[in-house]
């Protein structure tokens, strides 16, 4: 075997700490960016944040206007044929030897200070949690008089019951449970004990708990109702014998069989929907989440234009230290002049991956506005397909970095606050040779559904049809998948007397 040495030629890609940063911040949420931030002020003695303006320097008065309620934040007008975005400030590659960070650069990016003693903002405020339907049942049971026995039952068949209420159980499996763990020669367990208990536990709140199935959950609900209920007695009737039919609304067997007439069907019915299904979704339990949106969009009625900014309230206002930036000495070799030197230009490429981070996003969210102005103005039926390679070719700018630019981030419209991904959908062809996106099909079949005669619903392949005459061509399969995801019902479950 002979040794050689051998010239070869590659290419590789690597990417520095500095745009691994930047990607990072780029698709953190508003809550994970918030945390990165206090991480970076926690580590980093040269980042701090900037309480208020009263030391903003000299050269910040510019010839913009201020913005309201003293928010510097970059801002984006759109109209027909014009987009202009501002930015307000570049940040230098490298420092000038004892200077001031004020002198060179003054931070204007969205805005949320760090909470002041005396602010609401907590944690607990923003995610609160309430009892869960076990603490609920459980704080009724240690009111209710009961002897140990029978605490004991009462505990068991708890255990049992399921987020929605029912008994996750066999009622013949808990008590052949009871049976072996608590019964004795001296002391059996009687079947009558037992369904007594359960009975006990079935008049706690919310309504229709610990039932075994929906017959028995509903039928437990009307009987707490007041005995002068109108057509109660038929209701228990029917929902106890007919559930089957009920569930797939066969009135005409329902009829047939209970011996009643239409106007009498037509008022259980309607009892019957008064009734929760669900009773322990009632009781709410988790964590509470609350959407910030990380860019808020308006419209100027009178110029019928829309403007796009950031949020002021997503991320503190961050700067450098301008004491500790002063104390940086060109040829200082030191360990503490090293330590400072790092800090600093960490600090320096995070402030400008935060800036980096809301120029794009705000470049993403100007773009979708601007293909979006149907929606903005007419709703959900005016939204045009919209893929990430669309806005990608806009911006100049790569597809996976649209996608991770709108992954968790949210807009507010005047219409509701959206996750930028719900401004892209794919699209089906028209007879006129345009194009109709996904979420302005969904639009039009639950309005539709709407508007349709409930006692003879419309099927998928009638609406099908419907939307055929308008010149959008979609199969009945697809309208299947589309009326599902919008939780429609199918037509046999839509049809109602009323």
């Amino acid at each position: 075997m002979k040794t050689s040495l051998q010239l070869k030629m590659s290419q590789q890609l690597t990417m520095t700490p500095q745009l691994q940063q930047a990607i990072k911040l780029l698709q953190l949420s508003t809550l994970d960016l918030q945390q990165e931030i206090q991480q970076a002020l926690d580590t980093n003695p040269m980042l701090e944040v900037k309480e208020d303006d009263a030391d903003a320097p000299e050269h910040a008065n510019t010839q913009e206007p201020p913005n309201n309620d003293d928010r510097q934040v970059a801002k984006t007008e759109t109209d027909d044929s014009t987009r202009e975005l501002t930015v307000q400030e570049t940040i230098p590659d490298e420092l000038a030897v004892d200077s001031s960070w004020d002198d060179i650069y003054t931070h204007q990016p969205t805005s949320h200070g760090l909470p002041s003693g005396d602010d609401d903002y907590n944690l607990e405020n923003i995610y609160g949690t309430t009892d869960s339907l076990q603490d609920h049942l459980y704080w009724q049971l240690n009111l209710t008089p009961m002897t140990d026995k029978d605490r004991v039952i009462a505990e068991t068949i708890l255990e049992s019951v399921d987020d929605e209420g029912y008994l996750s159980s066999p009622v013949a499996d808990i008590f052949e449970g009871l049976m072996v763990a608590i019964s004795s020669d001296d002391d059996p367990l009687d079947e009558d004990e037992f369904h007594a208990v359960l009975h006990r536990l079935q008049q706690f709140d919310p309504p229709g708990v610990c039932a075994v199935n929906l017959a028995d959950c509903l039928a437990i609900q009307l009987k707490q109702l007041a005995t002068d209920t109108p057509y109660l007695a038929l209701a228990i009737r029917i929902v106890e014998n007919h559930i089957e039919l009920l569930g797939i609304k066969d009135f005409a067997q329902i009829m047939r069989k209970a011996r009643i007439k239409e106007n009498e069907l037509r008022e259980v019915f309607l009892l019957i929907q008064t009734l929760n299904p669900r009773p322990g979704n009632s009781i709410a339990s988790g964590k509470s989440e609350y959407v910030v949106p990380d860019v808020i969009v308006t419209k100027d009625i009178k110029n019928n234009r829309w403007f796009v900014e950031l949020n002021p309230d997503i991320a503190p206002k961050l700067r450098v230290n301008s004491s500790y930036a002063s104390m940086v000495k060109r040829a200082d070799n030191s360990s503490d002049n090293t330590y400072l030197k790092d800090h600093l230009q960490e600090a320096k490429w995070f402030i400008k991956s935060l800036q980096s981070r809301n120029e794009t996003l705000l470049k993403v969210a100007t773009t979708i506005v601007e293909h979006q102005r149907g929606f903005l103005d007419y709703g959900d039926e005016a939204m045009k397909p919209l893929v990430l390679h669309d806005i990608a070719e806009v911006v100049g700018m790569h597809e996976s970095t649209i996608s991770r630019v709108t992954t968790q981030k949210y807009m507010h419209t005047p219409r509701g606050i959206y996750e930028l991904k719900y401004f892209f959908s794919s699209h089906v062809s028209t007879d006129t040779g345009g194009a109709c996106s996904s979420t302005a099909i969904r639009a039009l079949i639950k309005k539709l559904v709407l508007a349709e005669n409930t006692r003879k619903p419309l099927s998928d392949s009638k609406i099908a049809d419907l939307l055929g005459e308008q010149g959008i061509q979609v199969a009945r399969r697809t309208i299947a998948k589309y009326r599902e995801s919008l939780n429609i019902p199918p037509s046999n479950e839509r049809k109602s007397l009323i």
